[in-house]
């Protein structure tokens, strides 16, 4: 079993003694975003859990707390953009950020530390120059402190149309998305990078830009040295290259402000579920109500049954 933490929230960033929290009664309580009422209880045991993928953009607050995850294996997907408050709110300066990424990549070595650059958006002052000058500037300073880069275009959710007209960001043309990913693999080559994209349908092969797996069988593969066996995750988009996992956040819980982020598109929403978080809750957000079901998902390590097939 794969857990993320979490695309839906950033845990790393606001939730993190909570999650030790969780890791320390190894269980967690996850509510269904499609029926509220109904929570599974996932088992957080460490013989079942064969990785945890972190999602973040600053995982500052984990940096102190990593040695409560040795039974654990796991890697992060740190998000490092070039966008200023009007864009990504609440975070900290593009420098604190460099350094937590040099930080944890130094604790827990550069492979398991992947730098996504994502989503890139488009309008008068973020420009097609301006993406190329500091995605030139991020992989000097992240050289040696990462193996990898994933980049990605903006998605024009319905959920995100009014955080955005404010910004004026356009809409990016095949020409332009062949611009920037020429520029983008030369660069990375320059500083021994590999770069695929997520979740993207244009072919960009021709610049030795691969189709990303994000939750990547292979490099955790490398990371347990053990070989296992994961189906592609049929909740995500068609082109999305993730394997199955179990994610244990809640929309609308990330206090990031980022405005181009589906997962949080109501700030009333954003405001009242922070004010219902407790750290000692087994739910991320609130607590158990009387007409809430919980059922315990029947969940295993993929690592016993590659075992079992030879």
């Amino acid at each position: 079993m794969i857990i993320s933490v979490s695309r839906r929230t950033d845990i790393p960033a606001y939730y993190s003694d909570w999650l030790l929290n969780r890791i320390k009664e190894r269980y967690v309580y996850v509510r269904n975003p499609m029926n509220i009422h109904q929570i599974s209880k996932i088992s957080l045991e460490p013989d079942i859990v064969d990785c945890i993928v972190f999602w973040s953009k600053n995982p500052t607050p984990m940096l102190t707390k990593l040695q409560f995850l040795n039974e654990y294996t796991y890697y992060f997907q740190f998000t490092l953009n070039p966008y200023e408050k009007d864009i990504e709110a609440r975070l900290p300066c593009k420098n604190e950020i460099l350094e937590t990424f040099k930080r944890l990549s130094d604790k827990i070595s550069p492979q398991r530390v992947i730098w996504r650059y994502d989503p890139i958006l488009l309008n008068n002052k973020y420009n097609i120059s301006y993406h190329i000058d500091k995605f030139y500037e991020f992989s000097g300073k992240l050289k040696g402190y990462t193996e990898k880069v994933t980049f990605s275009f903006i998605d024009f959710y319905k959920k995100i149309t009014e955080n955005i007209k404010s910004v004026g960001i356009d809409e990016i043309t095949n020409e332009e998305k062949n611009t920037i990913a020429d520029n983008f693999s030369r660069i990375a080559k320059e500083n021994n990078l590999l770069i695929d994209t997520c979740a993207e349908d244009i072919d960009l092969s021709k610049y030795n830009i691969a189709h990303a797996k994000c939750i990547d069988d292979r490099l955790i593969t490398k990371i347990i040295g053990h070989n296992f066996i994961v189906k592609k995750d049929k909740n995500q988009r068609f082109e999305c290259g993730c394997i199955g996992s179990i994610d244990i956040g809640e929309y609308n819980s990330c206090s990031n402000g980022c405005i181009y982020c589906y997962a949080n598109y109501s700030k009333i929403m954003v405001a009242n579920n922070i004010n219902k978080h407790n750290r000692f809750s087994p739910l991320l957000i609130g607590k158990k109500e009387d007409n809430d079901i919980v059922n315990e998902r029947k969940v295993s390590t993929n690592k016993i049954l590659q075992k079992e097939l030879f």
